[in-house]
């Protein structure tokens, strides 16, 4: 049964339930001057301005509705107010039956975080840059492991790299959301597997009961050699032009300092990326091993493999330490 959010489209953007399609009741500025209404002249007032907005507008809403080819619709609004329920006696108007959502989109979004803090069978992927923990954890997946995918959701790969080939990050509410969709397919008694992040991906941040909940997880090291890892980053990286990764290398010059960073900037520009990530690499390394000193010794298994080990032969292995 499709879902329909009947919000304004920023209320929309802004996080709606996974899988919902909007048909906005109120346009942004309408739902504004609607709320001007009602704090200035009251209830009675703003009810008839949004009767005003919608009268003209009351064919195309139900040309919508009918558009998703259903009989039965799942609708809400922020409260679980008068916007789904007038939208949704509107659209029983052409014999579509509608359930409106008890307490809108508030009760959802208490609903996620209670879900996000529930205690899980969590298993962390860890490993230095370019250890292949995303590849490693899709393969868990077709093993028919539990797996979520962070930096799927959050559309970044956890790095000033990490938006490039990517589509424009979700907004923190919504990460949370799609996060909470994820969560509900997963049974918990069962391990759960997720990689390694701090605890910002890109501009989002892990929502904090997840994050207290990973940073005490059983954790897998994965002890991949360097080479490995440094094919693997050029093939991932390498097709994207320099100039782009010039300019993602550029916001580390803090963290690189001045002139490591010119120089990764100059030999990424003259093609020479080998060099380039390699100057990275020796950062990064060193980040994920200041950050990696901050887990508790007693929940780590470190696993070593030689460079001619497979990522179905990783997963087995990774599977094999399920505590």
């Amino acid at each position: 049964m499709p879902i329909v959010d009947v919000r304004s489209p920023e209320e929309y953007r802004r996080g709606h339930i996974p899988g919902a399609v909007n048909i906005a009741l109120f346009s942004d500025e309408e739902r504004a001057a609607v709320g001007t209404t009602y704090v200035r002249t009251g209830p009675r007032e703003a009810v008839l301005q949004g009767l005003e907005f919608v009268g003209i507008k009351m064919r195309g809403l139900c040309e919508s509705a009918l558009a998703l080819k259903s009989e039965q619709l799942r609708v809400y609004c922020m409260r679980g107010g008068m916007r789904s329920r007038s939208i949704a006696r509107l659209f029983e108007t052409v014999n579509i039956q509608c359930m409106v959502l008890e307490g809108g989109y508030k009760t959802f979004r208490r609903a996620v975080a209670d879900e996000i803090a529930m205690q899980r069978k969590l298993y962390i992927l860890s490993g230095y840059t370019g250890s292949g923990k995303t590849e490693i954890l899709n393969e868990l997946k077709k093993k028919q492991q539990q797996v979520i995918d962070l930096e799927g959701l959050a559309c970044n790969k956890g790095s000033v790299f990490g938006a490039l080939g990517q589509p424009p990050q979700p907004s923190a509410e919504h990460f949370e959301n799609l996060l909470f969709a994820e969560l509900r397919k997963t049974d918990q008694t069962k391990p759960l597997w997720v990689e390694d992040e701090s605890a910002n991906i890109g501009k989002l941040q892990i929502p904090h009961s997840f994050f207290n909940l990973m940073k005490t997880a059983k954790t897998i090291q994965l002890q991949v050699p360097q080479s490995v890892r440094m094919a693997r980053l050029l093939k991932e990286y390498g097709s994207f032009d320099c100039t782009l990764l010039a300019e993602s290398i550029r916001k580390l010059e803090k963290r690189l300092g001045y002139e490591r960073c010119r120089k990764a900037i100059e030999l990424c520009l003259a093609g020479e990326l080998r060099q380039a990530a390699k100057i990275l690499l020796d950062y990064y390394d060193k980040a994920y091993e200041l950050q990696f000193s901050m887990r508790v010794p007693e929940t780590v298994i470190q696993l070593e493999f030689p460079a001619s080990t497979s990522v179905a032969e990783i997963a087995e292995r990774v599977m094999s330490y399920e505590l």
